[in-house]
C-alpha cells in the first residue's frame, strides 16, 4: 500500500511569544520542521505535503531542500479545515495518510513504521497514536472498547466526565488513516463548536456512526509525542534531542 504524510505546520505559535512561525523555531540551532521531515522522508512516503499558513513563504522556503509539496490553509479555521487543504493534492492517491504535526520534533520514525504496520494489519479506518502520561491534564482522553485494542471515543479535556479524565491515555495528534475514509468523513465535519473550527477529531464520531473501526496505538515513550507550544516546551525538547542523538 501507497503512503502519503500530511504535516502540519500552519500555525503562529502565539505563546511562543515570536512573529516566527512555530515550526521554524530553533532546536539545537535545527528548525523544528526539519526534524519531523527527516523523520516523514525516512518512511520512505509517495507523497509528503506541508500545510503552511502564517508566514506561509518564510515556511517554504525553510523547507526548499526537502522533496515536499505545499497546501495553503488561509485563514486557519482548525485542524480539519488544515486537512481538508490537502485533498485536492491527494484526490488519485490510494493508501494510507499519516498525519504528523510540525511543532513534534522528537516522534521516531521505528514508532511510525510500527504504527503504520498495526494500522495495516487491523484494516480499521484510523489508527491513533497514543501514550499514557503521569498528569494528563489539557490532552484529548482516549476512551477504549473495554480495554480492547479498539477506540471507543476520544473525550476533549473541556467535555470529558470525571470518570472519563481519570483515564491517562491521551491522544497524541499523530494519526494513520485511510486516505479514502477520511476525505468522505471530513466532507461531514463542520464548524459547530466554540471555536467555530473544524476539528480532525470529529472524523472518529463521524467513523464510529458508520461503524467503521478506529484502533488506538500506544508508545512506551511518552516524549516522543510532546508537542511545543511555550519556550519551556522548546527547552525540554532541545534537552531530549540531544539526548536522542547522544
Amino acid at each position: 500500500m501507497a503512503l502519503a504524510i500530511i504535516i502540519m505546520a500552519a500555525g503562529k505559535g502565539t505563546r511562543m511569544q515570536s512573529e516566527l512561525p512555530k515550526v521554524l523555531h530553533q532546536a539545537n540551532g535545527r528548525p523544528l520542521i526539519d526534524y519531523v521531515l527527516d523523520t516523514a522522508t525516512s518512511l520512505d512516503p509517495a507523497r509528503t505535503l506541508l500545510i503552511v499558513g502564517h508566514q506561509a513563504e518564510l515556511v517554504k522556503a525553510a523547507v526548499a531542500r526537502y522533496r515536499v509539496s505545499t497546501a495553503l490553509q488561509e485563514p486557519q479555521l482548525g485542524t480539519g479545515h488544515a486537512v481538508m487543504q490537502a485533498e485536492a493534492a491527494l484526490s488519485d492517491f490510494e493508501g494510507e495518510i499519516v498525519i504528523l504535526s510540525g511543532d513534534a520534533p522528537l516522534v521516531n520514525s521505528v514508532t511510525l513504521q510500527e504504527l503504520i504496520a498495526f494500522h495495516r494489519s487491523r484494516n480499521g479506518a484510523a489508527t491513533v497514536l497514543t501514550a499514557e502520561l503521569q498528569d494528563p491534564t489539557g490532552y484529548g482522553r482516549v476512551i477504549r472498547n473495554n480495554g480492547s485494542e479498539s477506540v471507543l471515543k476520544i473525550v476533549e479535556q473541556k467535555d470529558g466526565t470525571s470518570e472519563e479524565l481519570a483515564v491517562r491515555e491521551i491522544n497524541s495528534g499523530i494519526y494513520v488513516f485511510n486516505a479514502q475514509l477520511l476525505f468522505q468523513a471530513l466532507r461531514e465535519v463542520n464548524t459547530d463548536n466554540a471555536q467555530k473550527e473544524y476539528y480532525l477529531t470529529d472524523v472518529f464520531g463521524i467513523c464510529f456512526r458508520k461503524g467503521q473501526k478506529v484502533y488506538a496505538f500506544k508508545t512506551e515513550n511518552p516524549e516522543e509525542i510532546l508537542g511545543i507550544n511555550t519556550p519551556e516546551q522548546l527547552m525540554e525538547a532541545e534537552r531530549l534531542l540531544l539526548h536522542h542523538s547522544g
